[in-house]
């Protein structure tokens, strides 16, 4: 396969695949044309069964190495994961019990934040380059997941905002969204766990060489302005991003795998009923090249 088959969900990015079988044992040539397929569409989605979570590994490691991503903060013994393999992460609201977790517990508190605009592991360097989520179980209702195109966003701004974003970087810390929807019982130990990352607000895709926006909820200040005006151009950046026309919304079906490309888009979980079972299961490959100075 020389070539994906694949199908346009939205006018400016967003492809559903066919004819990919992703609990198969994949090729240097499928690996290569779905890197190809990611430089154009920036999410892919395949349609499925369920996959296994070492059916859903097995097809993560073959597009590059792993990302644990928050997963570093836990401290030993704060959470018994369902799974065995510490770079699949349980986006569920259900515990290893099989039981949903009641609305205090930090999982809970984990799926609100998640409903925030974000790219994963932006907080890190390296940052992550592609997440893998995989729907197991779907509520009737509600827990879509939407995604914007931060190329398009950049595309669509002004002469005047471009040149005053270059040269500009915003830095990222992992419990910036968190402690800012109230969640604080974090140790020292887990707050310094990854140091803040530091990143353009404007970089260049290296597959695609197009421009764009890189932000989200893990920007927590513009470095050299005072923490008001920077986290205003953020904000302001941040609401142009996520217009209509940027936004692509994916109603789940159970087998899905949609795959995102972290450095070109934001995303974000939408609410529903938490007394409800929703399980999901994200990988994450990181982002090893190009170098911070080729991003730029």
């Amino acid at each position: 396969m020389s070539q994906l088959d694949i199908r346009p969900l939205h006018p400016l990015f967003v492809g559903e695949v066919a004819g990919v079988d992703c609990t198969a044992p994949t090729t240097d040539t499928l690996v290569d044309a779905i890197h190809a397929g990611m430089d154009e569409y920036a999410i892919l989605v395949f349609r499925g069964p369920i996959l296994s979570p070492e059916q859903q590994m097995s097809f993560t490691r073959a597009l590059g190495p792993l990302d644990i991503g928050f997963a570093k903060i836990a401290l030993p013994g704060s959470y018994r994961s369902r799974f065995t393999d510490e770079a699949l992460a349980d986006m569920s609201n259900v515990g290893p019990d099989g039981k949903v977790f009641d609305r205090g517990h930090r999982r809970i508190i984990g799926n609100i934040a998640n409903q925030l605009w974000h790219s994963d592991s932006s907080f890190q360097n390296p940052s992550a380059r592609y997440s893998l989520l995989h729907a197991v179980v779907c509520p009737e209702e509600g827990g879509q997941t939407e995604f914007a195109d931060m190329r398009s966003a950049y595309d669509g701004m002004s002469a005047s905002l471009k040149e005053r974003l270059e040269g500009l970087e915003a830095e990222h810390h992992a419990l910036h969204s968190r402690l800012m929807l109230g969640d604080t019982s974090y140790s020292e130990e887990q707050i310094n766990k990854i140091p803040p990352a530091r990143w353009p607000l404007v970089r260049t895709h290296p597959g695609s060489g197009r421009r764009h926006l890189f932000i989200g909820a893990h920007c927590r200040e513009v470095v050299g302005m005072n923490v008001a005006e920077g986290r205003m151009l953020l904000q302001d950046l941040l609401e142009h991003a996520t217009q209509p026309e940027f936004v692509y919304r994916h109603e789940w079906n159970v087998g899905d795998v949609v795959m995102w490309d972290n450095r070109c888009t934001l995303h974000r979980g939408r609410s529903w009923d938490l007394s409800k079972p929703r399980e999901l299961r994200r990988s994450t490959t990181l982002n090893l090249e190009p170098s911070v100075a080729e991003l730029a």
